[in-house]
């Protein structure tokens, strides 16, 4: 996905506002192997001693609002994890990234984003959860260049991901891969995450190409891991027009594009509860595909109640789906929380 200015591409739309400012406080970076090393010059501070005890949180709710948190400053409202609004069930921040060892990744803390320490932001992250939230770690973004394809390359990423839980006290981890993933692999490496943290909260953000068939790399890895899967959340934005799970061809920016999309994933295999509705918060977060808050709730309600439809008729309701997602809660900050006003609440009123 193309996210000119949108920052979920930690890197296109970065460069462009110069988010990676390297001056202060250094932060601090898990290393693939575990080792753990200072993240830029300057007055660096260590993360805590691994493995800290993970503050757990409670089960991710029956209908849950995704956010994205921006470890970066793209020209979005930079926050902390403090002051995400408390509609968002799910925190992931964004991003971890490639280390050394194939597979394997890291994640360094911004200095853009304020935190004088690692321990400020090992707090926060304890914060949330005692409020019942998950905050989980995104690996990728538009330039995630995470390659897991082979047995010692999903062994890294696995141990890699549960060092960093282990260490920071994620609750799991969301997938953000779009430059491709092996669907053997990166199953094979999140069951043996699992395997290690059996409450761990697993997410994907595949984008619309991603999720039209079952056969398709990223669907069959949700497939594959079906079992413990927590939510797809996919990109209905940045897109085109993709086919409905009727086989017409609908354009993105309306209700018929996020349920018929949505029908596609619902009839293909998933669960219900496993699946989501992800939009940018604002025009300002992505290239394309923003529509109000009032579009997704109509989609939502078409979804679990059968009502509020465009022409696309789902062939039946869903009232276990699991909610909506959007890039990012700092872009719906600089909206003034919108989707955390409007959406959240609806999200929080299904049935």
């Amino acid at each position: 996905m193309v996210r000119a200015r949108s920052g979920r591409a930690a890197r296109k739309a970065g460069r462009k506002t110069g988010r990676r400012l390297l001056a202060g406080t250094a932060a601090a970076v898990l290393t693939a192997a575990g080792v753990l090393a200072a993240g830029t010059a300057g007055a660096a501070e260590a993360p805590p001693a691994p493995p800290a005890a993970r503050a757990g949180g409670a089960a991710v709710p029956k209908h849950a609002l995704t956010g994205y948190w921006q470890n970066f400053d793209n020209g979005a409202t930079v926050q902390k994890l403090k002051d995400v609004d408390d509609a968002y069930d799910i925190i992931a921040v964004s991003f971890a990234e490639a280390a050394g060892q194939p597979g394997a990744v890291t994640f360094t803390l911004d200095p853009a984003v304020g935190y004088g320490s690692v321990d400020d932001f090992t707090a926060d992250i304890k914060a949330k959860q005692a409020a019942g939230k998950s905050v989980i770690l995104s690996v990728g973004g538009e330039k995630g260049a995470v390659s897991v394809n082979d047995d010692a390359s999903a062994r890294n990423f696995a141990d890699s991901v549960g060092k960093l839980m282990d260490t920071y006290g994620f609750n799991g981890v969301d997938i953000d891969l779009e430059n491709g993933l092996d669907a053997t692999y990166m199953t094979k490496a999140l069951k043996e995450l699992h395997a290690a943290h059996g409450d761990v909260v697993v997410t994907m953000a595949p984008q619309t190409v991603d999720m039209q068939s079952p056969q398709n790399a990223y669907f069959k890895t949700a497939l594959g891991i079906k079992d413990f899967l927590t939510v797809v959340n996919m990109q209905y934005y940045n897109s085109g027009a993709m086919n409905g799970c009727d086989g017409k061809v609908y354009a993105q920016g309306s209700v018929d594009f996020l349920t018929s999309l949505a029908c596609v994933q619902l009839t293909g295999g998933l669960d219900p509860s496993q699946v989501g509705i992800g939009v940018p918060a604002s025009s300002g977060a992505a290239g394309s595909g923003h529509v109000p808050p009032s579009v997704v709730n109509a989609a939502l309600d078409c979804l679990t109640r059968g009502t509020n439809c465009g022409s696309f008729k789902p062939p039946k309701t869903y009232p276990d789906l699991r909610g909506a997602m959007t890039w990012s809660t700092n872009w719906d900050a600089a909206g003034g929380n919108e989707i955390a006003g409007q959406v959240g609440a609806h999200v929080h009123d299904l049935p």
